[in-house]
């Protein structure tokens, strides 16, 4: 009892610790040599770019006319009306998340597309057309497209060096994982091609982890911080855009 009691102790006790970058959309839990970041999802090809989504085009050569001609052309701010039609779009992802396409159906009526970006394709302002007809033929007014990102810590605590019973030191905690998410979300108007775009509050939780369940606990604190990030993320939106 005494020794278990000395181990409660000794858990804050940090003695190093490593940040790793994933996405929200590959966000499986892989050891080793990649060090925590994304599995080896297949399905997984990568992310949208802010230039897919608001037809901003990296090859054409920007003058003082077209900035002149964009900042006369700017009209009043965005804006969401409770009901209205919109295309629901997860960077990185077949369909978005559940809890996010149900969180955003409460206040609007959802349509969900492929935030899966194309291959060997440059990005322009092409791929952003392509996105406005599609909700244009659908009857639909703004699209809405987010992207997240998971930063992880963990740190090595004072029972990292614990030897007793091999199984024994499998189960006793020995890191902290601190697990931030970050969201980035864009609003875009199907007619005009007007955006908006904006980083909600940003949420993090630190959870205890023992050798034995390094995977299945990393996989249950992201999902739980994720439902946290999402049902926020939709009130920041409601907040935001909502008339």
């Amino acid at each position: 009892m005494r020794k278990f009691r000395l181990l409660a102790l000794l858990i804050p006790i940090v003695l190093c610790g490593c940040a790793t970058p994933r996405s929200v959309t590959n966000s499986e839990y892989y050891p080793g040599g990649n060090n925590g970041r994304g599995g080896d999802n297949a399905l997984y090809k990568g992310e949208l770019s802010e230039f897919d989504v608001l037809g901003i085009d990296q090859g054409k050569e920007i003058t003082e006319q077209d900035i002149t001609a964009a900042s006369s052309d700017r009209k009043e701010r965005l804006s969401l009306r409770k009901g209205e039609s919109l295309l629901l779009i997860q960077s990185g992802a077949m369909i978005p998340e559940q809890e996010m396409t149900e969180n955003m159906g409460k206040y609007f009526s959802v349509n969900v597309f492929t935030g899966v970006p194309g291959q060997g394709k440059k990005a322009d302002a092409s791929y952003a057309k392509a996105l406005r007809l599609a909700a244009a033929k659908a009857g639909i007014d703004k699209i809405l497209v987010y992207w997240g990102m998971l930063e992880t810590e963990t740190k090595d605590l004072a029972t990292k060096n614990v030897s007793w019973v091999p199984i024994v030191g499998l189960a006793i905690p020995d890191q902290t994982q601190v697990i931030r998410i970050r969201l980035k979300i864009a609003l875009v108007d199907v007619k005009s091609g007007q955006w908006d775009i904006f980083v909600p509050k940003v949420f993090e939780d630190t959870a205890y982890r023992a050798s034995l369940d390094r995977d299945h606990s990393d996989q249950q604190q992201v999902a739980q911080l994720r439902s946290r990030v999402y049902r926020a993320a939709v009130e920041s939106i409601i907040a935001r855009f909502l008339r």
